[in-house]
């Protein structure tokens, strides 16, 4: 973490900046190892510190690694700023109007992303994390037997999720998909009180010591439903294969968008191919059209083509890879699920 400080320091004197303010909660972990429960000031500077409420005081003493100090007022926080001589301030792009408003008459703002870049590699520690994380969610697919699942969605859902909490994870990483039949043509289904259907699309994650992973795989039954998960299957296997150091991240959606477009089903994969994560379920960079970010060794990203035919059925098949001289798939659940 004192890595991380000092680069987003060496950032802040090469823009001529004096200081770089924090609140989304996952920075602030990053930076210091404590996640707040209610709201908190992160302020990078060269003697960096933490603003947190009364109520996260117990809490950020245990597990900060910089100094904590309890969070009186916007003017007792501005004045002490202005008192070390800052004038100068960067904030996150995501910092909401109403706090940017708070500073924005007694500091030089700038909006600038050192967090993000920072973010995109990850260190051995934080890979093992989300390998372990893989490791617990993966683990506990397996045990839903779901193949002879006779439960609804809904408990289908419900057991994954408690499953992975008994396998050692925190929580899911995010909100449990499983959809099936005509449903599993819309992305983000939400799992309904019925029981399943054809095929079957489950995604899923766990959350281990502030990790995420992500998975989604899908069990067809059908010819026509088979067809398209091959053609989603090749595009995921050859996307997985094009990811190199040095390459751009929308080189390898078009991998995977060619492939499904040569088959007649372009219009019908209607998102990107792959998004970072890390401390959130969804970080930078993506595997998407717009994205020109050069990939790098100790990124980690999902690679998740679909093809989402409305009103019948969807197929998506997502893994997540960690790329070092090339990329290396996380985990080890086969792809077609018998």
């Amino acid at each position: 973490m004192k890595s991380h400080i000092g680069n987003i320091l060496n950032d802040l004197e090469k823009d001529n900046v004096q200081a770089y303010l924090l609140t989304q909660f996952t920075n602030v972990e990053y930076i210091s190892n404590y996640k707040p429960t209610s709201f908190a000031f992160c302020i990078i500077k060269e003697n960096p510190i933490i603003y947190a409420s009364g109520m996260d005081m117990e809490l950020a003493r245990k597990d900060s690694t910089i100094e904590v100090k309890e969070y009186e007022s916007y003017a007792a926080m501005i004045d002490e700023l202005k008192k070390e001589g800052i004038k100068s301030l960067a904030i996150e792009p995501s910092l909401p109007f109403s706090t940017y408003s708070k500073f924005r008459d007694d500091f030089e703002i700038s909006s600038k992303t050192y967090i993000d870049k920072q973010r995109m590699i990850k260190t051995p520690l934080e890979i093992e994390k989300i390998e372990k994380a893989t490791e617990i969610a993966q683990k506990s697919f397996l045990e839903l037997d779901i193949l002879n699942n006779r439960n609804t969605e809904k408990e289908i859902a419900f057991d994954l999720v408690r499953f992975m909490i008994g396998n050692g994870a925190d929580k899911e990483s995010f909100d449990t998909i499983v959809t099936s039949g005509a449903d599993s043509s819309l992305p983000h289904a939400i799992p309904q009180a019925k029981r399943l259907e054809e095929p079957i699309l489950i995604d899923w994650g766990a959350l281990f010591e502030g990790y995420c992973s992500d998975n989604t795989r899908t069990m067809v039954y059908s010819e026509h439903q088979q067809e398209i998960w091959d053609i989603v299957a090749e595009a995921h296997d050859k996307a997985i294969k094009a990811i190199k150091p040095g390459l751009k991240c929308c080189e390898i959606d078009k991998v995977a968008r060619d492939i499904i477009s040569d088959y007649g089903y372009g219009d019908r994969f209607i998102h990107s191919t792959g998004h970072s994560l890390g401390l959130d379920i969804h970080e930078t960079p993506g595997f998407s059209l717009r994205d020109d970010t050069i990939i790098e060794k100790g990124m980690v990203i999902t690679v998740e083509p679909g093809i989402y035919l409305e009103g019948e059925f969807g197929v998506r098949l997502e893994d997540t890879v960690s790329i070092s001289k090339r990329a290396n798939v996380i985990g080890n659940l086969p792809l077609n699920i018998d």
